[in-house]
């Protein structure tokens, strides 16, 4: 374990950098040319700076420790924010490398320090946050323009303030369980070296994250920096935002979630209708950050789209068929583009157990039209579900696709939740004109209205959430800061879950919630025992 954690926290960049032609997986190999070197220019620095876009899109299976799926941001969406909540089916049954799926969204590896499940998201966050560390601490000393050391520093501030959100959702309670912040959380490194840490407390926390981004948006604005056009992966002054935004809202911290939500979408308007049936696999005006798994650095059966899309040439997409929960669905209206991304089977004939539509002459019309939108992907008639998604596909197999981080979208709803938890008459008439400019105006849904308020406007508000992010891997973390239970539905129960997916628990069960701190970190640092450990 110590040997693990160890290859996590050395200098800089000590994994997976290999040299490639493209800027953006331009980085540079400091395992064998050392800190000295990788720091030695400000064009140095940079290639170090756009090998953590790296990591956010690699392939883990040289650690022969993480499994298929378990890719960067494509792993911690699947498996963490979506399998884990209630909006995502998979109701064919699992087994071999599957199995976990089962465990993973039946909660039963919350407290299972020594899982990998466990401790993948603790050792790829951390990978990001040491090497942003290490960016932080040499840059300063590199030969180059004062401009260039000030937006580095500054995507290395936005970085770490990611990875710490981001840890923070998963192995922190929830900000109301938190005693005002006072409870543990995780380990707050901001040096480039190893050392034994405590946890630190919620409160702690989120001011380590704040004081990031301010220092981030500052460092942006005075450097005057500006992003290529065709540049999605590098972090600028709207991703600082937005980062801002998703840890305020965690933290109920409203009045900050709204600045920061109306100040990362703008210039980000929302997609058009075209955009939002493309398949979610190219980047649009909407699109804030997010990465690419190229042709040529693929990430094969690692990456998001070969393990959700449609038309993905991956077992995990193929044999496990990704679908709404049935009653999400069916409380879409008819008019909502959104609906027609997922396939109505009405009037047909399915398995009574799983909802797999059979083969047979009767349904040869929803076959024909399934194998259809497929064409060329390893899918079979014996793996056609009703509910099965059509929202998200890959531009190239196996599973090739550019993958969103941030999106306007999710800043309208996070500002729509944080107007409605005001608990104004004012908060509660925008939070409904911003539902309204989210789904009526964007064509989404021509015949939206919104009237609602109190509980049923928060109701509506989730709701929407739920919809608009289905499959994008923000379910569990909602669920969770809404305090909400987990309840999944098999056919026999009135749902469409496989059986062995069959269940609920509320939000103080399975250790609140929460991951606890994995050995990974807790055998080589006996301080940082908290949380239920």
């Amino acid at each position: 374990m110590k040997k693990i954690l160890n290859n996590i926290f050395m200098a800089a960049l000590l994994i997976a950098f290999m040299g490639c032609s493209d800027d953006y997986l331009n980085t540079a190999p400091t395992n064998a040319t050392g800190a000295a070197t990788a720091f030695e220019t400000t064009e140095n620095a940079a290639m170090v700076v756009n090998g953590l876009a790296r990591i956010m899109v690699r392939n883990p299976s040289s650690t022969s420790v993480y499994q298929q799926g378990l890719g960067g941001e494509a792993g911690i969406k699947l498996w963490y924010g979506d399998f884990t909540g209630n909006t995502m089916t998979i109701p064919a049954g699992t087994s071999g490398s599957y199995g976990p799926t089962v465990d993973v969204a039946s909660g039963n590896l919350h407290d299972n320090t020594s899982s990998p499940i466990t401790s993948y998201p603790w050792w790829y966050y951390y990978q990001i946050v040491s090497n942003a560390n290490s960016v932080l601490k040499y840059v300063d000393d590199a030969t180059g323009p004062d401009s260039e050391k000030q937006r580095l520093k500054a995507q290395a501030f936005t970085y770490r303030a990611y990875a710490f959100t981001q840890l923070v959702q998963l192995y922190g309670n929830r900000w109301a369980d938190s005693n005002n912040g006072a409870t543990p959380a995780i380990v707050l490194r901001v040096e480039p070296t190893v050392t034994s840490l405590a946890l630190s407390t919620m409160a702690d926390t989120y001011k380590q994250i704040y004081d990031d981004l301010d220092e981030a948006i500052s460092l942006f604005t005075t450097s005057g920096w500006q992003r290529d056009k065709d540049d999605f992966w590098t972090p600028t002054i709207n991703v600082a935002y937005a980062t801002y935004a998703r840890a305020a809202i965690n933290k109920l911290d409203y009045a900050k979630a709204i600045e920061m939500a109306v100040k990362a979408r703008a210039g980000y308007p929302l997609m058009t209708v075209a955009e939002y049936k493309a398949g979610f696999f190219d980047v649009n005006r909407e699109w804030i950050w997010g990465g690419y798994t190229s042709a040529d650095q693929t990430m094969a059966y690692y990456s998001y789209h070969a393990n959700i899309a449609y038309d993905g040439y991956a077992a995990r997409s193929t044999a496990s068929t990704k679908c709404i929960e049935k009653s999400y669905y069916e409380q879409i209206p008819a008019t909502d583009i959104r609906k027609a991304l997922f396939l109505d089977a009405t009037g047909y004939s399915t398995n009574a157990t799983n909802g797999m539509v059979l083969d047979n002459a009767a349904n040869k019309p929803l076959l024909d039209f399934v194998k259809a939108k497929v064409s060329g992907s390893a899918l079979n008639s014996n793996r056609i579900f009703e509910y099965m998604q059509f929202k998200i596909a890959c531009k190239a197999t196996p599973g090739i696709g550019y993958l969103n981080f941030f999106r306007s979208s999710e800043m309208y709803l996070i500002e729509a939740e944080a107007q409605c938890k005001l608990g104004t008459p004012a908060g509660a008439t925008r939070a409904q004109q911003l539902l309204v400019e989210l789904t009526k105006d964007s064509g989404r849904d021509p015949n939206f209205t919104c009237t609602e308020t109190g509980a049923a406007l928060f109701e509506k508000i989730k709701f929407m959430s739920q919809i608009e992010l289905w499959g994008e891997g923000f379910d569990w973390f909602m669920t969770k800061r809404w305090n909400d239970k987990i309840i999944h539905k098999s056919y026999g129960k009135g749902g469409n879950y496989h059986i062995n997916y069959n269940g609920e628990f509320g939000p103080e069960e399975k250790n609140k919630q929460t991951w606890m701190i994995p050995l990974l970190e807790t055998d080589y640092n006996p301080l940082a025992k908290g949380l239920a450990n």
